[in-house]
């Protein structure tokens, strides 16, 4: 049986929320999932806390930065926030249900 690694608070520092759109939602049928993480999140860190909070194995990960755009709301002009994405590939016969509970 493989050890099961500890749950730190910084593992939920790292992984923020489950990032739910049509294109994440299409990308789970290929074994990937989509989480919003901290913006000076890594790979390496992101495998980890994926791996101690799910128990699951990722076999890869890769980010994406995307930029916050200049929107008006009533006339005055706001700038949305930058956030980062990562796309966590699971190991083959891996599965992560993010519509229930952790």
């Amino acid at each position: 049986m493989a050890k099961k690694k500890d749950v730190d608070a910084k593992h939920y520092d790292v992984i923020l929320a489950p990032h739910i759109t049509e294109k994440s939602t299409l990308a789970s049928e290929n074994n990937a999932v989509v989480f919003r993480v901290a913006n000076d999140a890594t790979k390496p860190q992101i495998k980890e806390a994926v791996e101690a909070i799910y128990d699951k194995k990722v076999s890869a990960v890769n980010t994406i930065l995307t930029k916050g755009k200049s929107k008006r709301w009533r006339g005055k002009p706001y700038k949305r926030s930058d956030f980062k994405k990562a796309v966590v590939t699971l190991a083959e016969g891996e599965m992560i249900d993010i519509t229930s509970g952790i």
